[in-house]
C-alpha cells in the first residue's frame, strides 16, 4: 500500500476535510470509502486505407461509499470539490441510516506493483502510431490478393485511482493499458470471409508498435479469415469437442467463473451456491483467478476497495474450495475479502469480479486429445457468448473450428455453437493437456451494466456431451 504524496485532486479536495466529511457519511457504518479517479484514453483507427478516427477523452470524479451490512449507499460527481463530496455523503448516509455496525479492518498494505505507472499515451508521438497502422494496412493487403478490406485499431489508456477510508488509510494505484487489433475482409469467388487477432495488456506501446509483433498479428487475422473460406456448415448434435488453448477460455470465465463470484453465491443465485467442499469438477480439473500476472490486462495491483490483489484457487482437482470475494460479501460470507472487488469507473460501486481465470493445464499431448475424437468437433477460437449466470447455461460461438472423424482434423466448420451448462460441462472434462496459455491480451467482461479489463486461460480441454448447433453458409 503506497503512502505516496502523489494525490490527483489535492488542490480541488484536501485530505484532512475530504476525512472529515467521509468520517460523518460512515459513522456507525461497516465500511465505505471515497474512490477518486482520474483517467485518458485515446484510440485510432486506420480503416479502407485512412485514417478513419481518432477519439480521445479524459474524465476525473469521484464515488463515495457507505456501507451497512447489504445495503450500500453511493453517490458520484465529476465535481471533485468538498461542496459535492458534502451532498454525496449526505445521499449515502441516507441508504445505510443510522448504523450500529463497527467499521471493518483496512486492507493489508502491500508494497508490491505488476505494472509501470508511465503513460502509454504521451509516450510516443502521434504521427508514428498514424504510421504504424498505415503500415499496418499496407503490409496485410501485401499478404494476399484476396484481401479486400483491413481494419486496425491501436488504443492505449491510463487510469489513476486513489481511495481514502475513513481510518485514514489512503491507497493509491496507476494503471495502464494498451492493445492493438487487426481485422482482414477476404474475397474468392464471390464469397466474403473475416478473421481478426490482436492483443495487449498493462504495458506500453513500445512492444505492440514492433514490426514483429504487429506483423504476426496481420499474418494470424488472415490466417483465420483464409480458414472460414473454406468452411463447411457445422454439424448439429450431442458430440465430443476439444476447445483449444488461450482465448477458449473465455467459455470456462463466462460459464463457470461468474457463477463462482461471491455475490451470486451469498444471494444463492449461483448454480454453484451452496457446493462449497463438494466435486463440482472431473478430476485434475484445478481453476484459479490471479490478478497477480504482471503486465496482465486483468491483472490489478489493488482492487477498486484498495484490496491486495491475489492468487484464488476456486477449484481443486475437482473440488469447490473459493470464491471471489469483494470487501461486503466476504465480511457477509464470514471469510476474508480476495481482491476481486472492482468497479468500472467513480460512478459505479464495487462488486465481486473476475481478473486473470484460469484453468491448469495437464499432461496429456493435446495431438491426443484431437486424435481420440470419434466424431466431434475441434474449436480453436470463440466469438460472443450467452449465459444465464442461474443455472450456468450457455450458447457460444465458434470463429474457428475443425471437423473431426475417426481422430482425423477434416474441414474448417462455419456457424458452430456450443450448448450446455457450466455444472454439467465441468463434469464432462475427459482429459486436459500440457499446453496451457493464457489470451493475448483482449477480454473485456460485463457484468451488472459495467465493464472491466479480464484474462483467460486453459489448456486444450477434451469434453463430452456437448450440444453442437450448425448453421447454413
Amino acid at each position: 500500500m503506497e503512502t505516496t504524496a502523489y494525490r490527483p485532486f489535492e488542490t480541488s479536495l484536501p485530505e484532512d476535510e475530504a476525512l472529515g466529511v467521509l468520517r460523518s457519511a460512515t459513522q456507525g457504518a461497516d465500511d465505505g470509502e471515497i474512490f477518486a479517479e482520474r483517467r485518458k484514453s485515446e484510440a485510432l483507427v486506420f480503416d479502407d486505407g485512412r485514417l478513419r478516427s481518432a477519439s480521445y477523452d479524459a474524465s476525473e470524479g469521484f464515488g463515495l461509499r457507505a456501507v451497512n451490512g447489504d445495503v450500500a449507499g453511493y453517490a458520484h460527481s465529476t465535481d471533485v470539490s468538498i461542496s459535492a463530496l458534502t451532498r454525496a455523503a449526505e445521499t449515502a448516509r441516507l441508504a445505510v441510516g443510522d448504523g450500529g455496525g463497527t467499521y471493518a479492518e483496512p486492507p493489508a498494505a502491500t508494497n508490491r506493483h505488476l505494472y509501470a505507472d508511465t503513460d502509454p499515451i504521451s509516450a510516443l508521438p502521434f504521427p508514428v502510431k498514424v504510421e504504424t497502422l498505415r503500415e499496418i494496412d499496407a503490409f496485410a493487403r501485401d499478404l494476399d490478393p484476396r484481401v479486400v478490406q483491413v481494419s486496425a485499431t491501436l488504443a492505449a489508456s491510463l487510469q489513476e485511482v486513489e481511495i481514502l477510508r475513513a481510518d485514514g488509510v489512503r491507497v493509491r494505484d496507476v494503471r495502464p493499458m494498451t492493445r492493438l487489433n487487426v481485422s482482414v475482409i477476404v474475397e474468392q469467388d464471390g464469397r466474403r470471409e473475416s478473421g481478426s487477432a490482436g492483443g495487449g495488456g498493462r504495458v506500453g506501446l513500445d512492444g505492440l508498435i514492433d514490426p514483429v509483433s504487429w506483423q504476426a498479428k496481420a499474418r494470424e487475422a488472415l490466417r483465420i479469415a483464409l480458414v472460414n473460406l473454406k468452411a463447411v456448415p457445422a454439424p448439429a448434435g450431442e458430440m465430443e469437442v476439444v476447445l483449444g488453448p488461450g482465448w477458449p477460455g473465455i467459455l470456462l470465465h463466462e460459464a463457470i467463473g461468474h457463477g463462482l463470484e461471491g455475490d451470486f453465491n451469498r444471494k444463492g443465485s449461483s448454480a454453484f451456491a451452496g457446493l462449497m467442499g463438494q466435486r463440482i469438477a472431473s478430476p485434475g480439473v484445478t481453476v484459479l483467478d490471479d490478478g497477480t500476472i504482471p503486465d496482465r490486462r486483468g491483472s490489478i495491483t489493488v482492487d477498486d476497495e484498495g484490496t491486495p490483489s491475489q492468487k484464488t484457487t476456486l477449484i481443486e482437482d475437482g473440488i469447490l474450495v473459493g470464491f471471489m470475494q469483494d470487501r461486503q460479501n466476504a465480511r457477509l460470507m464470514g471469510v476474508e475479502a480476495t481482491g476481486n472487488g472492482r468497479r468500472q469507473s467513480y460512478a459505479h460501486a464495487p462488486m465481486p469480479r473476475m481478473t486473470n481465470t484460469y484453468m491448469m493445464g495437464g499432461d496429456a499431448d493435446p495431438a491426443d486429445l484431437v486424435a481420440g475424437i470419434k466424431d466431434g468437433i475441434w474449436a480453436v477460437g470463440f466469438g460472443g457468448g450467452q449465459v444465464d449466470i442461474t443455472n450456468g447455461k450457455f450458447v457460444f460461438s465458434c470463429t474457428e473450428a475443425y471437423r473431426v472423424q475417426n481422430g482425423k482434423v477434416g474441414a474448417p466448420v462455419k456457424g458452430a455453437t456450443l450448448i450446455g451448462d457450466g455444472a454439467t460441462a465441468l463434469q464432462q472434462i475427459r482429459a486436459l493437456g500440457n499446453d496451457m496459455e493464457l489470451d493475448p491480451g483482449m477480454g473485456n467482461c460485463g457484468k451488472a451494466g459495467q465493464w472491466v479489463p479480464v484474462g483467460v486461460g486453459q489448456p486444450s480441454v477434451l469434453m463430452g456431451g456437448l450440444t453442437v448447433g450448425g448453421a447454413a453458409i
